[in-house]
């Protein structure tokens, strides 16, 4: 019986409900994608490209380890972790005559992979690297020669066949390539072409063994090894008795899907910041979707108060009430949440596709559309929608019918007291998170919880509410009073029904609230890197190179060019001290006091050197580090070092947690080009002197250091990163606005036509409509701002030492005119649509 009254309610206030439906709706979609980026991130496959012909990889592990002991009440307990190091760990060559001499093997071919980066321009068109290799190694995809022959001496260079199209060459033509060193010239052998037909993913090079070896710059190493089986040899069994045979030396067998990752390892560790990346969406998305749905379901049932109390009057129990009201809720909830479901495979699909085109997933990582987030999404717009009704009309079934009646007529002047109390302790939680946050130092650390700040402020504002309108109703009776008529009747409504414009304010101001954080939050942390990276160079000059790098070569030309006193290369890697990843750089020593002022504030850089290490003072504060304490960390390629610490400072956020020599950092990284060099140079050195050093290097410009500063704020501006990773969540917020404004909107239709036939004419009341809209959306930019300015201060403070958020005028005045013209829309066209009905007959209708 109740489930069919439900049914019947359901039917007859379509439009009541609609409200609902479009928010778990929206909210079952956003569920979907960020459920479908985690379950990428966990289960997403890495097809391999270049190891497709090899059944078996043999390659180094790409992990360091740390295994813990402790004892408790006379029990040892092991606790064994693993972290992805940064860069490629590299095979010793032995270790293809073990995997040779293993029963099964036909053929072990080892492999070298490294970056070979073509210099002509017609072959960088399309963003897709380009990695170099050993000809010898070609049967691996396998590539077969097209065109020409196989590549003899160091002076010749076989390319796959895309790469020769785009880049218009055939055999005999020239081609500059650079790899690890100063760009050379290679005549063009051979054209290769891969049994499958391209590749997708990279472009390759093939090179002689010999000029491979020297251009990969590990010597007695190799990437990987390939293996073929002997014919009948399962390939399961081989890697097997591989890694029998090669457990002592830290090699890992992969066979099938596992070979992916060892060819591609920014798609192995993607997956690990897809997770974290999904799960924070995801956890930032269902925080939001509570708060919205609660407040739209907040709203249909107070607008159903008259109904209800009627029921109530009627002899209808609490238990009826609320059963028949979380039926309803089950309802709209189960069909909203199966639409949303299916709505958001598409959505995933376009998020992931803007997380690959911006960098922050590898193409490489292919996507995964599984049914566990939809199911997952079902099940969470069932329990929520259940959750918010339940929520929302306990107080309506629990009074006494007479009471019911009475606040169907007139609203409460206050909320109850166990609202009010969770909204005081809301607040007090938000205020404790802005604490927490002012003392994070860390950008993984304080990002999350930056968030969770805006969220739960914005539920201390949803719960106070009705208090908040009210006292801003005091505040602005006077400047709404001149609006006229129109302005004292919005004041009258915003005192009146001060929950109805409550469940206006809370996602508005949420809405600026969380836009506002995701703008500034990347400006304000990169506006003290920038300061401190600005006051840091000494140098006048910088030379930066449109390709890979700058070489060692370039460099010593510029060192030698008269007048130049001092020259420091910059490479930058991450190091791991302990299983903590650390940034660091990797500094040329000679001269370095010259162009380069990290702010010291212990030790000195004087004698800095091989064997030396600089940390910041937030670095030094976590280890424990100070002048001449002993560094022990782990480099880029899983290699062990333990260094001197010869100085502390204070520019960390410019720099770097840690600078380390250059030599050591440059042997143990993939791309060992400085990233840049700075140039100390006398007086009347100028951009032409320092050109004509580097004329030889093609690709590398001399600019000033404010000009290197201003490519360098471009290329670490994350705000855009920011806004596509919550837009999802910013555009649900937006939908939440409107939907709740024209719900509340379009349910005063009786309101509007009393009011017209009291005297009221059309416009009036439309005047009226605006007012209000402009009331709710200032007091909404009031407290969304706090709440921004609130949380981006506590940012501030703890990642720079400052209280200065980077607020930019013109971005938040952007903000405020989208929230002003979704406040307007959503209240003038519902109520544009209910003017358009007779008063008669609105007043008189059942």
């Amino acid at each position: 019986m109740t489930l069919r009254f439900a049914l019947q309610t359901i039917r007859d206030r379509k439009a009541g409900f609609l409200g609902a439906f479009v928010a778990l709706l929206c909210a079952a979609a956003l569920i979907t994608a960020c459920g479908t980026l985690l379950e990428t991130g966990l289960r997403g496959k890495i097809a391999t490209e270049r190891y497709a012909a090899a059944p078996v990889v043999v390659s180094a592990d790409q992990n360091v380890h740390r295994t813990t002991v402790t004892e408790k009440k006379g029990k040892t307990k092991t606790k064994h972790k693993a972290k992805p190091v940064a860069e490629r760990v590299w095979l010793p060559a032995s270790a293809v005559d073990t995997v040779r001499a293993a029963p099964g093997v036909e053929r072990a071919v080892p492999e070298l992979t490294f970056q070979a980066v073509p210099l002509a321009e017609s072959a960088g068109r399309e963003a897709k690297p380009s990695y170099g290799h050993a000809w010898s190694s070609a049967p691996l995809t396998p590539f077969t020669l097209a065109e020409g022959r196989a590549p003899q001496g160091g002076g010749e260079v076989v390319v796959d066949r895309e790469l020769a199209a785009r880049a218009g060459i055939r055999p005999g033509g020239r081609l500059t390539v650079q790899a690890t060193g100063e760009p050379k010239a290679y005549t063009v052998s051979g054209i290769a072409a891969a049994a499958r037909g391209r590749l997708d993913r990279q472009s390759a090079l093939f090179f002689s063994d010999t000029e491979a070896q020297r251009l990969a710059a590990h010597d007695a190493q190799v990437t990987a090894i390939g293996v073929l089986p002997a014919p009948g040899v399962d390939p399961g069994a081989l890697a097997g008795r591989l890694r029998q045979a090669l457990q002592d030396t830290g090699a890992q067998v992969s066979r099938g899907d596992e070979r992916g990752p060892v060819e591609f390892l920014d798609a192995a560790g993607a997956r690990i910041k897809l997770v974290s990346m999904g799960g924070a969406l995801g956890g930032t998305a269902l925080l939001v979707t509570i708060l919205v749905v609660v407040g739209t379901f907040a709203l249909s049932v107070q607008q159903r108060y008259r109904e209800l109390a009627l029921l109530r009057a009627i002899a209808a129990t609490p238990r009826q009430l609320r059963r028949m009201i979380g039926r309803e809720a089950l309802v709209v909830g189960l069909a909203a949440g199966v639409a949303g479901a299916f709505a958001g495979l598409p959505l995933a699909a376009w998020l992931y596709g803007r997380f690959v085109d911006h960098g922050i997933v590898p193409a490489t990582l292919e996507r995964t559309a599984g049914i566990f987030p939809m199911f997952a999404a079902v099940a969470a717009s069932l329990l929520g929608a259940w959750a918010a009704a339940r929520i929302t009309s306990r107080r309506i079934a629990r009074i006494r019918p007479a009471e019911a009646l009475a606040e169907a007529a007139v609203e409460r002047t206050r909320p109850a007291w166990m609202r009010i109390a969770i909204g005081v302790l809301a607040l007090a939680g938000g205020v404790v998170l802005v604490a927490v946050l002012s003392a994070l130092h860390t950008e993984p650390a304080s990002t999350p919880v930056t968030f969770l700040a805006v969220i739960v402020l914005a539920g201390a504002v949803s719960l106070l509410g009705p208090l908040l309108v009210r006292g801003a109703a005091a505040l602005l009776a006077g400047p709404l009073r001149l609006a006229g008529p129109g302005g004292h009747l919005a004041t009258a409504n915003l005192r009146g029904n001060a929950t109805r414009m409550a469940s206006a304010v809370t996602p508005l101001a949420l809405l600026i609230g969380m836009t506002c954080t995701v703008l500034f939050i990347a400006p304000t942390l990169g506006h003290a890197v920038g300061q401190q990276a600005r006051d840091g160079v000494q140098a006048g000059w910088v030379l930066a190179a449109q390709g890979p790098g700058v070489s060692a070569e370039a460099a010593d030309q510029v060192r030698r060019t008269p007048g130049v006193t001092a020259a420091t290369e910059i490479v930058h890697t991450s190091v791991r001290v302990g299983l903590t990843t650390y940034a660091a750089q990797g500094v040329t020593p000679a001269g370095l006091t010259r162009t380069w002022d990290p702010g010291v504030t212990a030790g000195s850089l004087d004698g800095f050197g091989d064997g030396s290490a600089a940390v910041s003072e937030s670095a030094a504060d976590r280890l424990g580090l100070k002048p001449g304490s002993r560094l022990e960390l782990t480099l880029g390629d899983g290699t062990p070092a333990t260094l001197t610490v010869s100085a502390v400072y204070a520019r960390g956020l410019g720099f770097g947690d840690l600078t380390l020599p250059h030599r050591l950092v440059a042997a143990h990284v993939d791309n060992p080009l400085a990233s840049a060099v700075l140039v100390a140079a006398e007086a009347g050195v100028g951009r032409e002197q320092l050109a004509a050093a580097v004329a030889g290097s093609p690709g590398v410009g001399v600019l000033t250091a404010r000009a290197a500063d201003e490519a360098r704020a471009k290329r670490q501006d994350g705000a855009g990163i920011n806004l596509l990773a919550m837009g999802l969540v910013l555009a649900f917020t937006a939908i939440a606005v409107v939907n709740t404004l024209a719900m509340s909107t379009a349910e005063r239709f009786r309101e509007f036509a009393m009011l017209r036939l009291a005297g009221a004419k059309r416009r009036q009341v439309l005047r009226m409509l605006r007012t209000e809209a402009v009331a709710v959306l200032l007091i909404g930019a009031v407290l969304g701002s706090g709440i921004a300015l609130a949380v981006l201060t506590a940012f501030s403070v703890g990642m720079t030492g400052v209280a200065a958020p980077a607020v930019r005028p013109m971005g938040y005045l952007a903000v405020l005119a989208a929230a002003g013209l979704l406040a307007l829309t959503a209240t003038s066209f519902p109520g544009r649509a209910a003017l358009r009905l007779r008063p008669v007959e609105v007043a008189t209708s059942r």
